[in-house]
């Protein structure tokens, strides 16, 4: 509890990634697949980090992989949270589920870290129903498709945004 608040930007883009209704074509293409939040300069209030973000339309256009483009977006020396809609197939069937990614690498300065781990339930509770939550404290743990089918369902996802694993 670090008194830090959610911007209702934050609740839009989740609700936006939550919701799977059957859109056109172009409005597809606008759904985010992956997206960061910062805290504000002020550290007051944890909002939508500017241009962090891949659109589903993004995706076989400027990016080609949405995994490996997703984890570039992720600063070296900061913390972070995020969401990522995975798409993955299990041997069974074809699955989408948001992940919520608490990113808190060990080079973040430490008062990043205590703040951004204090506020952490400040916007899970904003995230209602989301099945997964990954805290990752470095590029090892991330930078591998496979941990995150894992967290996913464990040995029995095949594949993760189409690539084997």
């Amino acid at each position: 509890a670090s008194g830090v608040t959610v911007n209702d930007e934050v609740i839009k883009v989740f609700n936006d990634m939550k919701v799977r209704k059957s859109s056109t074509p172009e409005e597809i293409k606008k759904r985010k697949k992956a997206v960061l939040f910062c805290l504000s300069d002020d550290k007051k209030q944890i909002i939508v980090e500017e241009s962090k973000q891949i659109l589903v339309g993004d995706i076989g256009d400027t990016v080609e992989d949405p995994y490996s483009a997703f984890v570039k977006l992720l600063p070296l020396n900061d913390c972070r949270y995020a969401l990522y809609d995975a798409t993955y197939e299990t041997k069974e069937s074809k699955k989408e589920d948001l992940v919520f990614i608490f990113w808190a690498p060990e080079s973040a300065p430490l008062k990043s870290k205590m703040i951004y781990a204090s506020s952490k339930d400040a916007i899970k509770k904003k995230f209602t129903g989301i099945k997964h939550e990954w805290q990752v404290n470095g590029l090892d743990d991330i930078k591998d498709r496979s941990t995150l089918g894992e967290k996913l369902g464990g040995n029995v996802v095949v594949s993760l945004e189409g690539k084997p694993l």
